[in-house]
């Protein structure tokens, strides 16, 4: 009998095989019948679970590395954004909040240190602060009336230079040493002085020369942008203003305490035709062009006249300029396109703000357009209309005729001193804006120099200098009978020059009481 053989059982591994070659099999089995249940599963459980292995949800790196990126130049762009306006507040807004008597700070330093004294250029004390036995501070101001504007005052808030160099005046650069010495023993340190541009001599010509009447004058050195003279009436005595300030301030007649040559706004009248000269110059016009002018003109129903009616005849460019023809300016304006008048108008600063450091002045306007009428249109060629200047910016603009049309920077201050008289900081001259090009300023120069001699300024005529200018009458009253007496322009001697804008209020329909102050002042400047 024969006994059953032993089947070796097979190992774990050969199962295994065994079993994959099972399920290969019975793969390809059942998906040639296509009849069973369980084939249809496997079919479609296989591609799931490949699908599930494929869409991972652990995202890409790329896509990682992007939100980072994003979000980190977001902080960037924040962080540049706000270096940039703290850049744009030192240099622009800074002296604004240091200035502002709501400074906390402000009122720190001043509790705690002497003001600064404030000089002309020559030396000559302008403001002093002195103190008590118990450290009270006193301020007296012996340049009192003649400088009281462009000096200003340090009650009942500031103004001028009190007001922006406040904190140049209550820094102190004293030796340390010094400066702990008076600490500990209770007293205050002295702040640093500061050396203004303007002299003194010229400040005393304008205060003499304008005499009783209400004007302003301003000059300028248009190499530097240095201001020589801001003066300014009617004036107040900073030494008494305390005692006066009610009655000052609700005296609303003559205003006082207004800086006529930054904040005084007023008609151009003549001095405007610069302005209408050049645009008419920029839009293809000629200083020989010819113009004729019969003394009186009538436009949309009104008429107008030239001084005294007179009839300046066939003429050209620069005769119309010297004599300062009412209808050759008129007719020109009406002729002129708004836009580029316009233009004109805001390339030599109107509508804009002024390249200074004054805290406290006015903007120039002017306002003409294609729906103006004909006859205000007609009175803007020759300054009148509702075009408003200040003497500050007609200064500028002959400041920088001069300066073959580069404007420099008009700045007050020239540099700081300690107490013992070391040099602390020095203001260098920077230029401003280019308001014309040369070929321009040449021309201006030319119709300017032809009003001094053969025009309306011949009383400037010099040995020791060439002056260049324009006179103006600006009328300010209805019945056109009262009106202002202007001159702005410059002078040179070859070595050096200066700009000039005058104004006397009701000074009457000539610029007979403008011109001494200003030849006054230019014989002065120009004799060393």
């Amino acid at each position: 009998m024969n006994k059953p053989k032993r089947v070796k059982s097979p190992s774990i591994d050969s199962v295994d095989m065994y079993m994959d070659d099972f399920v290969i099999d019975l793969d390809d089995d059942l998906l040639s019948e296509e009849s069973s249940e369980n084939a249809e599963d496997i079919q479609i459980e296989e591609p799931k679970r490949r699908k599930r292995r494929e869409t991972s949800p652990r995202k890409p790196k790329s896509n990682r590395n992007r939100e980072f990126l994003v979000v980190a130049y977001s902080f960037l762009f924040l962080f540049l954004s706000l270096t940039v306006y703290l850049c744009y507040f030192v240099a622009y807004k800074s002296p604004e909040y240091v200035s502002s008597s709501y400074n906390k700070r402000t009122g720190a330093l001043s509790a705690s240190t002497i003001r600064g004294d404030i000089l002309a250029a020559d030396g000559t004390v302008l403001a002093t602060s002195s103190v008590d036995e118990n450290q009270n501070e006193h301020r007296t101001y012996p340049g009192g009336e003649m400088f009281s504007h462009v000096v200003g005052y340090y009650i009942h808030g500031r103004s001028g230079i009190e007001k922006d160099a406040n904190q140049l005046l209550l820094s102190s650069h004293e030796d340390y040493s010094e400066q702990m010495q008076r600490i500990i023993t209770g007293k205050k340190v002295r702040g640093d002085s500061v050396v203004t541009t303007l002299d003194s001599r010229m400040q005393a010509i304008a205060y003499n020369d304008i005499g009783n009447y209400f004007g302003a004058v301003m000059a300028i050195d248009p190499d530097s942008g240095k201001i020589l003279c801001m003066f300014s009436r009617p004036y107040f005595d900073p030494n008494t203003l305390e005692a006066e300030w009610e009655s000052i301030v609700t005296d609303q007649s003559s205003s006082r305490l207004l800086n006529r040559c930054t904040q005084g706004l007023y008609a151009p009248g003549s001095t405007f035709k610069i302005v209408t000269a050049l645009s008419y110059l920029q839009q293809g016009g000629s200083l020989d062009d010819r113009f004729s002018c019969s003394g009186s003109m009538d436009v949309n129903g009104m008429t107008f006249h030239c001084f005294n009616s007179i009839s300046h005849g066939n003429m050209d460019l620069r005769k119309a300029f010297a004599k300062s023809c009412n209808m050759t300016f008129g007719t020109i304006g009406m002729e002129l396109d708004s836009k580029a008048y316009r233009k004109t108008a805001e390339q030599l600063l109107f509508n804009r703000e002024l390249p200074v450091d004054f805290s406290t002045y006015k903007e120039s306007s002017f306002d003409v357009d294609a729906d103006m009428a004909d006859d205000l249109v007609f009175q803007t060629g020759f300054g009148q209309g509702h075009t408003l200047v200040t003497p500050l910016h007609m200064s500028m603009i002959a400041s920088a005729i001069a300066n073959d049309g580069v404007l420099m920077k008009p700045y007050l201050i020239d540099h700081t001193l300690t107490e013992s008289g070391e040099l602390v900081k020095t203001f260098l001259p920077a230029k401003a804006d280019t308001l014309m090009t040369v070929e321009e300023a040449q021309s201006l120069q030319e119709l300017m120099r032809g009003v001094v001699t053969g025009g309306t300024g011949t009383v400037l005529q010099s040995d020791i200098y060439d002056a260049y200018g324009k006179t103006g009458t600006a009328e300010f009253s209805s019945d056109k009978e009262e009106a202002h007496s202007w001159f702005v322009g410059y002078a040179t001697n070859g070595n050096k020059k200066l700009a000039i804008a005058v104004i006397i209020e009701e000074g009457g329909r000539s610029s007979s009481l403008s011109m001494p102050v200003v030849k006054d002042i230019f014989d002065y400047y120009f004799a060393d």
